[in-house]
Order: structure tokens, then C-alpha cells, then sequence
């Protein structure tokens, strides 16, 4: 029972509902009050103790029906009955051991009286245990043995409760809750199938359809048929496994992939996830950085400071004196080529940056691919997607000429740089054989805290054909390879990291 419950709240942490170990242990306590018996008074009743937002409890509601959808057969079996009920109604004959005869004789019979005889099939695959394809004699409705295998005996029970059980049990065994990806579903059914015992049915088919007895070969076409029909069962097990353990856990792959492929590669289609990464991102960023160590009546005991101030009273302590830490915000000055393919690169940075105004909230921004441009007010003023979509539209023409931005950069605001400011440029260094004017960049690196360069080329281009990466290295105090959001939030993390320390 508590491991049906355990499995459950799995799905729920695999589907972003947050559930704890005190939440874990009030379901415990829920389920041993109300059983698993009415389905749906146990799911009103998880609902109360398990998800707490809005969104998490529509995404409860889909989990639990997805989840406990095998113990519902109801439907299944409705349809199984009713298709063995119309055979049992044309052959005449009642339900138990002979009514299975008479099902499994016109399961096959019908059929075959539609095409006057033997039937034949129509797939070119070679005879083995698997696909026994060979012409099916018509035996007619009557007597059949009995079955040797489990599985065999399973599949003549008639139980879909039985035929649910063994399945989900199966599934444990070969671990089809770490299913990822939608082509494993082929894997994992034949892994179940295996589980539950195929190799001695395939085994047991085979020698009854060579046997030279009348029932034994009815039984084989019988088993073959459910055996069927069990491999399509076991194909929808493993497809609602998948639809419910492995979304997200597929989105997280997808996720994955997408945080350490180059963002010049990346579909238009996928835009809009990487959006949602560079949020999560960035929201971990803020969450590790944003304690600012301030502190007044409370924190770590200043000793020295302490001690000095109550030697008035010959060593006794009464006045406490606490440390007290404030740490400057940055400054913060993004410089960012959007020409080209740079202009992704450009595109994403700058919603990271935007994004953490929490940690740094004096973030000014700047586009260029000639002339050089401020950006800030366009932030300020609309949201980040659009604010970004114009800067890409309006600023992204021309030749691109490093020298002349980071003239246009002196002249409008190189005396707001201080020991206070980070610099952070995004390009490739390709100045079209035009003047670099890299004096201007040694200007900001001595009046600056700290310049970052970030370039999204492979380090074996910097210095070739135009690019003018090594002078402009000589006056940065970081210079990275920066072409996916693997590489850019480890870089700035890093710039958190050493402004809050």
C-alpha cells in the first residue's frame, strides 16, 4: 500500500507539484483512514493534503486518473466482455470452462466463414516463436486442453483485474516508471511481456500447434489470439507510463539539451522553452544570491568590538556588538552585438539580465552593430520579449564596427563607469578590418571594476581572419567562450558569486 502511495507522489514530484516529506507522511495517514477502495473519495481526500495551489491541483486531478487508471478496467473489460458475450451468443454455448472453447472457436471462426475457409495472413515475416504465420486450419467451436504456462493460464482466466495486476507488477519489476523518451515504449513492452512469462507461452503455442491433437491446436489458436490482444494491453500500460512519469521528465531532457546546445542552432519552434529555462535560470540565481548580508541586532558576535567597548566594566559583558556587512549591489553595462548570428546570443543574454533584477536591478543596456545605441528605456518600459524583438529589429542592420561602438560607448557615458561597474560584452570581435580601437577598451578596463567578454565562437576562430579577439583580450579581466545557457549562467553565477561576497 505504501508503496502504490510512494509511486504516486513520485508522479506528482516528477509533474512540478511540490509535495514534502510532512505531506508524504499526512497521505500515509490519509490512505490508511480511507482505503483504496471508492476511488473517488480517496482522490477528494489526497486533494485536501497533497496539492495546495490552483494549477497544482489541476495537475493532481490529471496525475490521479492517469495513475489509478488501471485499477478502472471497467471499460476494457465492458469491451472484452461484450465481444466474448456476441461470440458466446452465436456459438450457443454458456460461460466456464467450455464457454472459453466456444469463445476462442469463434473467434477465430468468424472470420473465416466471411472468407469461405482457411484464412491466411497477410504479413511476409518469417515462422518462430514469435509470429507463427503459417495457414490456420479451421477447427471449429469445441473442446480444448488445458494451459501449462502461467501466462497461458492467466489469458484463459478471463480477468482483466488479474491480467492488470500481473501487468503493473511486471512493470516494477523491469522499471518502466524510468521510461524517458516515447521510442522506448516498443522496449519496455517487450521487457513486460518477457516478465510475465512470453518465452514459455511462445514455447507452449508452438508445440500445441505442431500437436496432432484436435483440442491442443484449438487451444493454440486460442492462446495466440490472447496473446495478441495481451501485447496491445501491455503497449497502452507503457504508454500511460510514459504519459505520466516521463512529460516532464522528457521536458527535462529537452530542457537538458537545450541549455548546452549553441543558441545559433536553436529552432524558432524552441524559443519559447528556452524562454522558460533562462527564467528557471535565472530565478536560481536570484534565489542564491539575493541575501544580502546586512545585519544590526542579530548575526555573528563582532568579538574584538565587544570586548573593546566593555573593558568600562571591567571585563563584563553588557553592550553586544554585532557584524554588520553591506554589500553594493552592482553596476551593471551589457554591450551587445546584434548583428548576424550574434543576435541569438544577444537575444538570450539579455533576457538573463533582465531577469535577475532582484540581484541586480542597475542593469543598462546596449545594441550595436555599427553605431552603438542605449536600450535601457526600451526594459523599462515593455516587456522583456518585446523590448528584445525591437531592439533585434531596429539595431541589427549594418556592418558590424567594434571601434565605432565603443567610441560612441566614451562619448555618451564612459564617465558613469566607476570601481563599481561590470562590463559585460557580447560579440565576436569581428570588426571587418576596421580600426579596433582597443584604447577605448583599455579606458574602460582601468575605470571599471571588472570587463567580461563574451564570445560566442569556438576559441580556435578568435584570431582568425577579422577577428580582433587578442587585442581586446589584453583589456578584459574575463574572457569566456559563451555560446549556450550552460555556459552563461556559469558565468553569471560567477559575476553573483563575487558581488555578494
Amino acid at each position: 500500500m505504501d508503496r502504490t502511495l510512494t509511486n504516486f507522489i513520485r508522479s506528482l514530484r516528477m509533474a512540478e507539484v511540490r509535495v514534502s516529506t510532512a505531506e508524504t507522511l499526512d497521505a500515509m495517514n490519509t490512505v490508511e483512514l480511507v482505503g483504496y477502495r471508492d476511488r473517488e473519495f480517496l482522490k477528494h481526500s489526497l486533494s485536501l493534503v497533497l496539492p495546495k495551489t490552483i494549477d497544482e491541483k489541476e495537475t493532481f486531478d490529471t496525475c490521479f486518473d492517469q495513475f489509478f487508471r488501471f485499477e478502472d478496467v471497467s471499460g476494457e473489460r465492458g469491451a472484452a466482455d461484450s465481444e466474448q458475450e456476441h461470440e458466446g451468443e452465436e456459438s450457443g454455448e454458456e460461460s466456464g470452462e467450455g464457454g472459453e472453447a466456444g469463445e476462442g472457436g469463434n473467434g477465430d471462426r468468424q472470420p473465416q466463414q466471411a472468407s469461405g475457409g482457411k484464412k491466411k495472413s497477410k504479413s511476409k515475416k518469417p515462422n518462430n516463436n514469435l509470429y507463427e504465420e503459417e495457414e490456420e486450419e479451421d477447427l471449429g467451436a469445441g473442446e480444448m486442453t488445458e494451459a501449462g504456462s502461467a501466462l497461458g493460464q492467466l489469458l484463459m482466466r478471463n480477468s482483466m483485474v488479474d491480467l492488470s495486476m500481473e501487468m503493473a507488477k511486471a512493470g516494477e519489476e523491469v522499471g518502466v516508471r524510468e521510461i524517458q523518451i516515447f521510442t522506448q515504449k516498443g522496449l519496455y513492452t517487450r521487457r513486460i511481456m518477457d516478465a510475465m512469462g512470453l518465452a514459455e507461452l511462445n514455447g507452449e503455442i508452438g508445440n500445441l500447434r505442431q500437436d496432432s491433437r484436435i483440442p491442443a491446436r484449438r487451444l493454440g489458436q486460442e492462446l495466440k489470439r490472447r496473446r495478441d490482444f495481451l501485447r496491445e494491453q501491455v503497449r497502452d500500460y507503457v504508454e500511460r507510463q510514459f504519459l505520466l512519469n516521463a512529460d516532464v521528465s522528457g521536458k527535462k531532457l529537452r530542457e537538458e539539451l537545450l541549455r548546452k546546445v549553441k543558441l545559433s542552432n536553436v529552432e524558432h519552434r524552441n524559443f519559447r522553452l528556452i524562454q522558460e529555462i533562462v527564467y528557471k535560470m535565472a530565478k536560481k540565481l536570484t534565489t542564491m544570491h539575493s541575501r544580502r548580508k546586512k545585519v544590526y541586532k542579530k548575526g555573528l558576535l563582532n568579538v574584538p568590538r565587544t570586548l573593546r567597548h566593555n573593558m568600562a566594566y571591567d571585563g563584563a559583558i553588557f553592550d553586544l556588538h554585532w557584524k554588520s556587512v553591506k554589500i553594493d549591489r552592482p553596476k551593471v553595462f551589457a554591450i551587445c552585438d546584434v548583428s548576424g548570428s550574434v543576435a541569438n546570443y544577444a537575444r538570450f543574454m539579455l533576457m538573463f539580465l533582465y531577469s535577475l533584477d532582484e540581484v541586480m536591478p542597475k542593469v543598462r543596456s546596449f545594441a550595436f552593430s555599427s553605431d552603438l545605441a542605449e536600450v535601457t528605456d526600451l526594459f523599462q518600459r515593455d516587456k522583456i520579449e518585446d523590448a528584445i524583438a525591437k531592439v533585434l529589429r531596429d539595431y541589427s542592420g549594418g556592418s558590424t564596427d567594434y571601434g565605432q561602438a565603443f567610441l560612441d560607448f566614451k562619448n555618451h557615458c564612459l564617465d558613469d563607469v566607476d570601481n563599481r561597474t561590470t562590463i559585460i560584452i557580447l560579440g565576436d570581435a569581428r570588426n571587418n578590418y576596421g580600426d579596433p580601437h582597443a584604447d577605448v577598451l583599455k579606458e574602460m578596463y582601468d575605470r571599471s571594476k571588472r570587463v567580461i567578454w563574451l564570445n560566442p565562437e569556438s576559441r580556435l576562430s578568435w584570431n582568425t581572419g577579422d577577428s580582433e579577439m587578442r587585442r581586446y583580450q589584453a583589456y578584459s579581466h574575463q574572457v569566456e567562450e559563451c555560446n549556450c545557457l550552460m555556459h552563461l549562467e556559469r558565468v553569471v553565477g560567477n559575476l553573483l558569486r563575487q558581488v555578494t561576497q
